[in-house]
């Protein structure tokens, strides 16, 4: 009987995980969809074409005052190999600093995009961190980038941020990105390997798809 107790308690556990999960990913593609419906300060569609990965972060929790903090959970997805389409999106973990210049206590969306082939190879470890592995700043706004700065071209990651309604470049130098396992677990199975996921040898999960629709959406703009 304690057994069979036990068994159950394991099933609601797993189907509560798996919710929490599909919720995150909804919560991620509205919060993508959201930020680049945002008139003539979105972030520019010349350089989503150009981005070989998206990280985003709904909800991420910062704390200010004498000490600075964050914390938040999110996914990253990446192009196909062939360059066509996303791949399905793996667990990640932002800790560490402060939120750049913002201050307080409020919750914010985080929007990051890998430019290039080394920004891509730190996303496919277990842990880097911004501005140490691998050159961060904050990305510019608008619908495009035809005056890149050079800070930009250099970046191999660009961030944005949205709070409370404000939307802008963000910096999260010192930030320590980390994979999440048990989320990577919760969508493709036990022992999931997230560069197979990230390199598109696995499926995507179907709570996936409206993320994945998002950013085909967006990134297509350079290849019309």
């Amino acid at each position: 009987m304690r057994k069979l107790s036990f068994f159950f308690m394991c099933l609601s556990i797993a189907a509560w995980a798996g919710k929490a999960e599909n919720n995150r990913l909804h919560a991620a593609a509205t919060v993508l969809e959201e930020i680049m419906a945002i008139e003539d300060k979105a972030i520019p569609q010349d350089l989503f074409s150009k981005a070989q990965c998206a990280i985003i972060i709904p909800g991420a929790k910062k704390a200010g005052f004498i000490f600075g903090g964050k914390y938040g959970r999110g996914f990253a997805s990446c192009r196909m190999p062939s360059g066509q389409g996303w791949t399905g999106p793996v667990g990640v973990r932002l800790e560490g600093g402060s939120f750049g210049l913002q201050i307080g206590g409020a919750e914010v969306d985080i929007v990051m995009l890998v430019m290039n082939q080394s920004g891509m190879e730190r996303l496919l470890s277990s842990k880097f961190t911004l501005g140490a592995d691998a050159s961060a700043a904050a990305g510019p706004v608008g619908r495009s980038t035809s005056a890149q700065t050079d800070v930009t071209m250099r970046a191999e990651i660009l961030s944005w941020s949205r709070s409370r309604g404000v939307f802008g470049g963000l910096t999260l130098q010192g930030t320590t990105m980390r994979d999440d396992k048990s989320v990577d677990e919760a969508l493709y199975g036990a022992g999931v390997d997230r560069k197979d996921v990230l390199r598109g040898k696995r499926n995507a999960p179907a709570a996936a798809q409206k993320l994945i629709s998002m950013l085909n959406k967006y990134s297509a703009y350079g290849n019309k």
